[in-house]
């Protein structure tokens, strides 16, 4: 697999020690970090959640291929995305392409927005989030989907739609990572999760983030 993603243009270094993994990507704060869930030494959850906060490039899990939960987890510690093993090299090349692209496509008209909802202001510039003048911490994957949903404000996106602009790969109707993702942002943008206001689940429609909450 190494071979192959050199062959294709990427520049690959391999750790197989998951603590000396932590030292160096925090060191060396590459263009993109996979993670294998099964490492010697710390595993991958533990490096994802270890790194997260000094580390804001994409973060790709490997996960075995029946365990929900170590894809549930991962998104959790802060992955932006996950592939089940065993994944042909090709399949693992377009996902990490895929995610490079996410990383490099904002415009610069995009850069220069900056959204408020009364008190939740969204700079894409900087790609921050503040909630009643405090700094909210995201990881990129929850800051991408905030971005989304509200540059989209008072429009439905369906799983297919977000899995489409963000993963660029078609929704297979069980992937749980869009749900892990909102009830995790709901929280940091001041959204009570058993009865939010501002991002709202649209029952076999998808996601609505709501332009006034006022109200309501």
């Amino acid at each position: 697999t190494q071979e192959y993603l050199i062959r294709n243009g990427l520049e690959v270094g391999v750790e197989p020690d998951g603590n000396r993994a932590i030292r160096r990507i925090i060191a060396e704060q590459p263009d993109l970090v996979v993670l294998d869930v099964m490492l010697p030494g710390a595993d991958g959850l533990t490096i994802c959640r270890e790194v997260r906060p000094h580390y804001h490039q994409p973060i790709l899990m490997l996960t075995a291929r029946t365990e929900d939960m170590d894809q549930v987890l991962g998104l959790e510690m802060g992955a932006d995305d996950y592939v089940a093993k065993p994944v042909q090299p090709r399949v693992l090349l377009a996902r990490i392409r895929a995610l490079l692209r996410r990383t490099d496509k904002v415009t610069e008209d995009e850069v220069a927005q900056r959204i408020e909802f009364d008190d939740l202001v969204i700079d894409n510039g900087g790609r921050s989030v503040t909630l009643n003048g405090d700094l909210v911490d995201f990881t990129s994957a929850e800051y991408d989907l905030l971005w989304l949903l509200a540059s989209n404000a008072g429009r439905i996106l369906s799983r297919e739609d977000i899995f489409e602009r963000l993963r660029g790969i078609e929704y297979d109707g069980q992937d749980r990572s869009i749900d892990v993702r909102i009830s995790r942002i709901r929280p940091k943008i001041g959204d009570d999760p058993e009865n939010p206001k501002r991002i709202k689940t649209v029952r076999s429609k998808g996601y609505l983030f709501v332009k006034e909450t006022n109200g309501m």
